[in-house]
């Protein structure tokens, strides 16, 4: 065998050698992105970030996700309506103001304005007003509180009022109603962060409240991450469609190729 033949024969067995290194590596490296990627999945999100993936979710996938967890509506009627459009997330800070006709205690509402200066980032006021959709649970001071402590949002089963001040420093507000009025002498505070009814929906202190242009939601706390992982999934394929229903013209089509409406 010439020198020539033998170099040639050692260079193809480098090359194949290499060959294989590179692929078991990037075997290895495949591998490892999917361990990485798993254990990133079964590791619980912190609040935090929790709540930073609601607010890329819509409101309607959210709504879906709950409906087949749960088996319970858990989104808000038509009569919760924004002041402006919006779009938020956050862990619910609840507070209830019961009827109390006619009272002159000047400590009579001072819980709620307590319960507001306990909040923090992140946090969403869901105000209950008993039989107050004319009454104004909540106006500009309330909400410029609620701003300057970082507050994602606010929703009034009741009456909101100083819209357009609200407007203008950009605090979402979600309420059943538009109204000059005031709570002052006509309502009591009467507890916060307890359990609440709001607009039909049960409320704790702690669960994840998502709204924007489709309405309001309320996650239980401790189905959040289930919920939300779903609720991605169905985002995914809802927007996949689109280009498929125009390519396609069909939804029929559309719908029979991703399985989602």
């Amino acid at each position: 065998m010439n020198l020539d033949h033998l170099f040639s024969r050692i260079r193809i067995l480098i090359l194949a050698f290499a060959a294989l290194t590179f692929i078991f590596a990037g075997a290895a490296q495949v591998h490892l992105v999917r361990a990485q990627s798993n254990s990133t999945a079964a590791t619980p999100l912190s609040d935090s970030d929790m709540v930073a993936q609601y607010r890329h979710v819509e409101v309607a996938s959210v709504s879906d996700a709950l409906e087949q967890i749960t088996h319970k509506k858990m989104y808000m009627s038509h009569r919760m309506q924004p002041i402006f459009t919006a779009k938020f997330a956050g862990f619910a800070r609840t507070v209830l103001l019961k009827k109390d006709e006619g009272n002159n205690d000047p400590e009579a509402l001072t819980g709620m304005l307590e319960a507001i200066d306990q909040g923090s980032t992140d946090s969403v006021y869901v105000m209950v007003v008993e039989d107050g959709e004319d009454i104004a649970g909540m106006g500009g001071l309330m909400g410029t509180a609620m701003a300057a402590r970082g507050y994602a949002g606010a929703v009034i089963e009741g009456g909101v009022r100083d819209v357009a001040y609200l407007r203008k420093i950009a605090f979402p507000v979600f309420a059943t109603g538009i109204v000059p009025s005031t709570s002052v002498h006509h309502y009591r505070f009467a507890g916060s962060q307890i359990p609440v009814v709001c607009n039909g929906v049960a409320v704790n202190a702690g669960d994840i409240v998502v709204a924007d242009s489709d309405g309001v939601a309320v996650v239980p706390k401790a189905q959040a991450q289930a919920v939300l992982t779903l609720a991605q999934q169905m985002d995914y394929k809802e927007h996949s469609m689109y280009a498929l229903i125009e390519q396609f013209k069909s939804i029929v089509q559309a719908v029979k190729k991703v399985g989602r409406l």
